[in-house]
């Protein structure tokens, strides 16, 4: 079945559009909370459908959803997109596309860009992409949140990534500006111009201005998975257990949390995220890939991949 809901613009690694048709009934209904918290919105794709699910069925969960995350550039470029109007977006886009001399398929089609594969105009684009991003590293625009978009959208994968040294060093990808980039861009800016965010950028440990009104998603980063948020572990054991605690410190002000997670990758368990979820047992543990038996991980995990799972207190 096709998937319904808006995706990203920014195709953020670890999104979760292909499971928020399971999340979705999950979630607490609308006139259960006030306010929406996403703890660690990426991308910003739960976000903006929990805004465009409520406004389609005209209900106000409230003054704002808060849209955080500890990444700074991500959180920048969401908020600058919610302010912009959409002609200027797109008006700047084709403007440094053009500056840097970028494919643009979605205007020309493939044949201009002499590639060896039709889907692949990474050899058109690998020298111009160096310099837009030694461009962006050195803060040269006055645009940086477009040339950010613009790495996004011709790097590798469409992912995000810095190095120690604070620098974006993903190499260029497969990918341009094409029509359906743009299709989703103005999807979801639109979502992100026509309701009232707001934009943090914190720790979770921060977020501290919670009431029994709000209903809080947590989607952190899973450590035991390899992906570029974590890859230099960037994510620990003691970060999973300061969540853990939080989200039992939100469970005893009477606030809604649900939490997504992986117990289960590669032969690899997160015996500490299992041993926690025990607590919450009489609400329940929801997989959200495949079918496990509750009571025993490890067995199961021998069978499956990956287990992802919605662990929620109410």
């Amino acid at each position: 079945m096709k998937n319904p809901f808006l995706k990203s613009a920014l195709n953020y690694t670890g999104g979760k559009h292909r499971l928020l048709p399971q999340l979705f009934p999950l979630f607490p209904e609308a006139n259960k909370f006030e306010r929406f918290i996403d703890l660690f919105a990426g991308g910003g794709v739960v976000s903006v459908n929990m805004a465009r699910k409520y406004r389609l069925e005209n209900y106000d969960i409230g003054k704002y959803i808060v849209v955080n995350d500890i990444e700074p550039h991500v959180i920048s470029l969401l908020n600058y997109l919610s302010r912009e109007n959409i002609d200027n977006i797109l008006e700047k886009i084709y403007f440094y596309i053009e500056k840097y001399g970028l494919s643009d398929t979605g205007k020309y089609g493939y044949e201009p860009y002499l590639l060896t594969d039709k889907r692949d105009v990474s050899a058109f684009n690998k020298e111009k992409y160096k310099i837009l991003r030694d461009d962006y590293n050195m803060s040269v625009s006055e645009d940086i949140d477009i040339l950010f978009y613009l790495l996004i959208v011709f790097g590798f994968n469409n992912q995000v990534r810095f190095n120690s040294k604070g620098q974006f060093n993903l190499p260029v990808g497969k990918r341009d500006f094409n029509s359906q980039m743009k299709s989703k861009l103005i999807s979801f800016q639109e979502v992100l111009s026509s309701n009232d965010f707001d934009f943090r950028n914190q720790d979770f440990r921060n977020i501290i201005d919670v009431s029994k009104n709000d209903f809080i998603y947590a989607d952190p980063p899973y450590r035991i998975t390899i992906a570029a948020y974590n890859e230099r572990g960037g994510w620990t054991t003691q970060d999973d257990l300061d969540l853990f605690d939080y989200l039992d410190n939100i469970n005893s002000i009477g606030a809604k949390f649900a939490l997504s997670n992986v117990v289960a990758h590669k032969g690899k368990i997160n015996s500490e995220l299992v041993e926690w979820s025990k607590k919450y047992r009489k609400f329940s543990k929801i997989p959200l890939k495949f079918d496990y038996n509750n009571s025993n991980y490890q067995s199961k995990a021998k069978h499956s991949e990956t287990i992802e799972v919605l662990i929620k207190n109410y």
